[in-house]
């Protein structure tokens, strides 16, 4: 409906033009040729003209009119003077293409002008070669397909090519993909033959004559469309470019509607699968190294370098094959020579690399290019073929101290013709090259210097201060706490042979060896109490001991105690054997009550030797 529209309002608009033609009449165009190329997704039109000058006045400029709904979708544009027959001279011939907005005329229409290389005077002739590329202009029709159906496309145009001038004869060729067509426009002198319909020849055609026509075929070659792509180049004098490309891609084509299998796309691809594209190929420069090709979720293998002397062929396979309306997010990456790409000038540096998509056939929506350059470069100035829209941004790097300066570009539905060799020219001391080796020696002289004076310097709390002292009377304490443990553990250790000599005594009946060892635990107990007195003292008179105090002391006593009730039954014990006292029975149990005694306090020791060991 909205195709019925643009050619009705186009209609009208071509009447309006033709009252106003006369404005154009000078020039007459004798021969036109124009070729329409919808082998892809990117529609490719090359219009031959030889334009004749027939008034009284030299002219400068070849007028070019566009209907605003094809203007949109108008990716690139140049001319050519051709020699005839379709060939040029060759790209330094490329003329220089403005806009304009002649007067009178109405907005629908898109004016373009061409500047001649040098006047056509009255009488003269030129070969004029004028290349259109346009992206998003077909339209999948139907709009929805399933897995199994072949994607059909329409291609909407005008028979006879919309000029402000009179034209002699002028012929249309359409080139289609593949030899299946659905239908299409037949008029006078049409025939369809192979893959190529063509239209005419037609002869005098007045200005402003148009004839619209409709292809509908069928095309499954890939509609890759990047919605997003940035291009970051960041350049290194130590001698590599590094090149990092981040896609935001889908399929424009057909959508697909239904449940999608993976076992008859596996089985029968080409059959259930026709619409979807399984690869892209990306030409990169011959030397092109360290390649690699992921997405968020890591590396993706599916990938397969091509080399020789003139190219380096990228060939990726997405993670799942790209159906209509799927989406798709990937990096790739590899690195360059510097010396195959930085060349110098007028004492300035300059990067001569290719701005757009190095993928064929992929239309950019959004396209940003951001050149990194060294820190310190400066006079930064940019030469593209093209308009883009210029900016600078600073990005840190390792070792950055000010920053490095980013040179961004941006096109907008840039498709492969925008893949034209660009310069990037700015000034670099190659005393900045030292810059990062030397802060890297005196970042490590730096922290050698550190090591030694750490190593010499004396860290220490001051000696004077109170928490130096502090922290020596509780060393202090500490170191007589673990003098006193030993003590109370030696101690024990004579109350245990007390205990066993007894248990000789009553196996073996021999009196004096159980006097001998009590009179060596005597002896050994009366040197451990000395041992104690001083270690007891100094820590009554240690404030930093006032916490510890309580328990020792109550351990002190309670050991003590222990001692005695040991000594009471040792000689009762003896006694009793000595005198073989015939009252057993009685000894018995004064031996036990003893007995629960020890055991009780022996068990209150250990609990509080414990206590002391843990504060």
């Amino acid at each position: 409906m909205n195709r019925v529209r643009s050619d009705l309002l186009l209609l009208f608009v071509v009447g309006f033009c033709m009252f106003f033609s006369h404005a154009f009449s000078d020039l007459v165009i004798s021969r036109l040729d124009r070729r329409i190329d919808l082998s892809s997704q990117v529609v490719r039109t090359v219009v031959s003209l030889k334009v004749e000058n027939n008034g009284p006045d030299s002219v400068s400029e070849i007028l070019l009119p566009f209907p605003e709904h094809v203007a949109k979708d108008l990716a690139f544009l140049e001319a050519f003077v051709s020699e005839g027959k379709g060939k040029t001279k060759g790209s330094s011939d490329s003329l220089p293409i403005k806009v304009v907005n002649p007067e009178g005329m109405p907005s629908a229409l898109s004016w373009y002008s061409v500047s001649l290389p040098k006047e056509l005077g009255k009488g003269g002739n030129l070969n004029l070669e004028v290349k259109a590329v346009y992206s998003h202009i077909l339209r999948p029709f139907p709009e929805k397909i399933t897995q199994a159906d072949i994607q059909l496309v329409a291609f909407q145009d005008g028979a006879h090519y919309l000029s402000p001038y009179a034209v002699k004869v002028q012929s249309l060729t359409v080139k289609l993909p593949e030899p299946k067509v659905e239908s299409y426009t037949k008029l006078g002198n049409t025939k369809f033959s192979g893959s190529e319909i063509k239209y005419g020849p037609y002869e005098n055609l007045p200005p402003f004559s148009y004839s619209p026509i409709v292809v509908h075929y069928v095309s499954n070659k890939p509609f890759a469309v990047a919605r997003n792509l940035v291009r970051e180049i960041e350049i290194s004098h130590w001698g590599n470019v590094q090149i990092t490309e981040n896609y935001d891609l889908v399929h424009a084509g057909a959508e697909i509607k239904g449940e999608f299998s993976r076992l008859d796309y596996q089985t029968r691809p080409h059959v259930r699968g026709a619409s979807a594209f399984r690869n892209l190929l990306a030409k990169l420069p011959a030397r092109a190294h360290s390649i690699y090709y992921r997405d968020e979720i890591g590396n993706i293998s599916t990938s397969n370098v091509y080399s020789d002397s003139a190219k380096t062929l990228l060939e990726i396979e997405p993670r799942y094959p790209m159906f209509g309306g799927w989406r798709t997010a990937f990096t790739i990456g590899y690195g360059l020579p510097l010396q195959d790409f930085l060349f110098q000038s007028e004492g300035k540096r300059f990067l001569n690399i290719s701005f757009g998509c190095p993928m064929s056939d992929v239309v950019v929506e959004n396209l940003t290019v951001k050149i990194v350059l060294p820190e310190g470069s400066n006079d930064i100035s940019v030469s593209v073929p093209f308009p883009v829209k210029q900016s600078q941004e600073t990005k840190f790097s390792h070792l950055d101290m000010v920053g490095r300066p980013v040179t961004v570009l941006e096109k907008i539905n840039a498709v492969p013709e925008h893949n034209q060799y660009f310069q990037v020219y700015y000034r670099f001391s190659n005393i900045s090259l030292l810059t990062e080796p030397l802060m890297l020696i005196f970042g490590f002289f730096l922290f050698f210097v550190a090591c030694v004076i750490y190593t010499h310097a004396d860290l220490t709390i001051s000696k004077s201060s109170a928490s130096y002292l502090a922290k020596l009377q509780w060393d202090e304490v500490q170191s007589t706490i673990q003098q006193f443990q030993s003590i109370m553990n030696r101690s024990l250790i004579v109350h245990d042979k007390l205990e066993a000599s007894l248990r000789d005594l009553s196996r073996t009946g021999d009196v004096q060896t159980c006097k001998a060892a009590r009179k060596a635990a005597d002896t050994l107990l009366k040197e451990l109490s000395k041992e104690v007195k001083p270690l007891l003292s100094f820590l009554q008179s240690s404030s930093q001991a006032a916490q510890i105090l309580p328990k020792v002391e109550e351990l002190v006593t309670k050991e003590r105690e222990l001692q005695e009730k040991l000594m009471l039954k040792h000689s009762t014990v003896v006694d009793a054997y000595e005198k073989k006292s015939s009252g057993g029975r009685d000894i018995e149990n004064r031996v036990a009550s003893v007995q629960q005694k020890i055991t009780l306090l022996r068990q209150e020791v250990d609990d509080l030797l414990e206590i002391i060991d843990e504060i």
